[in-house]
């Protein structure tokens, strides 16, 4: 079988714009206003548990915040397929969800947290409250790139393949677990890696949160590194640090790692790599008799009983038109009908709210947004220049890969909040100050969502289209011009995008810094909403959070959204 990099003609474009984007605009605006509203009632102070910074209370820490990642990393992987498999399938919710997705990765949870922990305190008690909204934190930080990887993964899968589905007769669910999951495990294992570091990265910000005179702080190695922080204390970040980075060590060698040397059996391919991934943790469990036993009797029983009740629950069907797939249900017309109306309604009480802000104040959130989107482009361009070179250096070579995969895990899951403190000090002293700082904050967040991208698109390169240009002698400059970036393409527009995403979210900790005592803050719009949320201002911070969301969105609608359809129509093996 022959492999190729298709060269289709493009399909008709849609327009950057839809309906189905103002719906979506005015609910995001009615939820932010409803939950305004819920603010309000919240208790007018709210103090919280105090944090030990003692070496003992490390281990009972870092067993809380590992529980809470855990936790979100379920509901993230959860919400990835169920989204995603969604947004692939059916063109008409495609429509809806491919929107949607653009306004909840740009989404600054930063902004929305407090609104959510307001709201949630309001009708729960704080303790309950702050768990949930520590878990909802995450899981933003977790859910978006694991659900573009996802669902580029299931629209590149080869022609042939669909085809030899097809003239099986696999009904949905063996679709989906014989062709559609294994196909994207590959992608999904190393976004759920940069997942989970992602996680780390919002810890500080989960775990411990002010709002007016109102503390939200939760046990955890995230609120110990920010509480040491905030009081300088080194030697207690130094000793947060360093319990940190053996979790991450830890979860390493016992979970990615053989996660990842299981996935690479799925690896799209019709010869043998060289040098496989190796884990002494995924050699000595599957040599276990106790695994074995649990396989055999629990895992195996339940696997197949499963299988048998989707399979009569989502029986073969033959594949709709177009025209059918097109074409609403009554009850997505009648549920439209009612989200508009109360989208309307919500929109109405945000306008009122927005009606009271000064033009000043209008002006002052769209300089800061220009500000902010230079910071973000610029901590982009950084990005690309040394994570695609080094990534196809770690994909392609298995036994460099061996070495320096768990070394970018643990560099990757260290909270920048936690070094940027340090960092700003010396960064101060530099020409550009608070400015070239918060473009280092944001590419040290951020810079990991393409990495990991391109280890990914590299690892799944086949190692048969390696063999060939190696007979054909092609140099080195052809070999990127033919094979690599073309295979790379689709992973890295999948990766930009999260990236910047997650860059303008940074903004909000890049662009207002507190550190023993001192308040550091630059124009730009993170600074502006840092600064609403330290004040309750709802009004100012509804507007800037409406403001970035709608710039973001724009982007993603009429940059990035023609690249993923170049990837998906042009840049697919077959």
């Amino acid at each position: 079988m022959m492999r190729r990099f298709q060269f289709s003609p493009a399909l008709p474009r849609t327009p950057a714009f839809t309906a189905g984007d103002g719906l979506i605009a005015l609910g995001l605006a009615a939820l932010l206003y409803a939950g305004t509203r819920l603010a309000l009632r919240a208790p007018a102070v709210i103090a919280g548990p105090d944090i030990s910074l003692s070496l003992g209370a490390l281990p009972w820490y870092a067993m809380l915040s590992t529980g809470r990642m855990a936790t979100a990393y379920l509901l993230s992987l959860l919400f990835s397929l169920a989204y995603g498999y969604a947004a692939a399938h059916d063109r008409t919710a495609e429509k809806v969800l491919l929107p949607l997705l653009d306004v909840l990765q740009s989404v600054p949870i930063l902004s929305f947290l407090p609104v959510v922990l307001l709201g949630l305190s309001s009708v729960l008690p704080q303790n309950v409250a702050a768990e949930i909204a520590a878990i909802v934190l995450i899981v933003t930080s977790q859910a978006w790139n694991m659900t573009f990887s996802f669902y580029q993964s299931l629209t590149t899968i080869p022609s042939e393949l669909r085809e030899a589905a097809a003239v099986f007769r696999f009904d949905p669910w063996m679709r989906f677990t014989a062709l559609e999951l294994p196909f994207a495990a590959l992608g999904l294992v190393w976004n759920s890696m940069m997942s989970w570091a992602g996680g780390w990265f919002f810890l500080m910000a989960a775990e411990i949160f002010n709002v007016g005179a109102r503390d939200f702080r939760l046990p955890g190695l995230g609120a110990y590194l920010q509480v040491a922080a905030s009081r300088g204390d080194l030697r207690a970040v130094l000793l947060g640090l360093c319990t940190l980075v053996l979790v991450i060590v830890l979860l390493d060698q016992v979970v990615w790692r053989p996660v990842l040397a299981w996935a690479d059996k799925f690896k799209l391919e019709m010869t043998a790599g060289e040098d496989p991934p190796e884990s002494w943790c995924h050699d000595v469990l599957s040599r276990a008799w106790i695994v074995e036993q649990v396989e055999k009797r629990i895992w195996e029983p339940l696997s197949d009983r499963l299988d048998r009740r989707l399979r009569e629950r989502f029986p073969a069907r033959p594949e709709r038109t177009e025209a059918r797939r097109a074409r609403p249900s009554g009850l997505a017309v009648a549920a439209g009908v009612v989200a508009a109306l109360l989208a309307g309604y919500g929109a109405y009480g945000a306008a009122g709210l927005l009606a009271t802000l000064p033009g000043e104040t209008w002006r002052r959130i769209g300089l800061g947004v220009l500000a902010t989107f230079g910071r973000v482009a610029a901590a982009l361009v950084v990005a690309m220049l040394w994570t695609i070179p080094v990534g196809v250096l770690i994909g392609t070579n298995r036994r460099l890969a061996a070495i320096l995969q768990p070394v970018v895990q643990v560099i990757a899951s260290i909270p920048a909040t936690a070094l940027f403190p340090v960092l700003l000090l010396a960064l101060l002293r530099l020409r550009g100050g608070l400015d070239l700082a918060a473009i280092v904050l944001m590419l040290m967040g951020t810079q990991w969502y393409l990495l990991f991208n391109v280890i990914a698109g590299a690892a799944a390169i086949p190692q048969d289209l390696r063999n060939t240009t190696d007979l054909l002698r092609l140099s080195r400059l052809d070999r990127w011009r033919t094979l690599i970036l073309p295979a790379l393409f689709p992973y890295l527009i999948t990766g930009a995008i999260t990236a910047s995403g997650g860059a303008w979210n940074a903004s909000i900790v890049a662009e207002h810094v507190e550190f023993a005592g001192r308040t550091y803050a630059t124009r730009g719009v993170g600074a502006i909403i840092a600064q609403a949320t330290s004040q309750a201002d709802y009004a100012v911070l509804l507007a800037a959070t409406l403001a970035l969301i709608g710039t973001v969105v724009a982007i993603n609608r009429t940059f990035w959204r023609s690249l993923y359809r170049l990837a998906r129509d042009r840049y697919r093996m077959e």
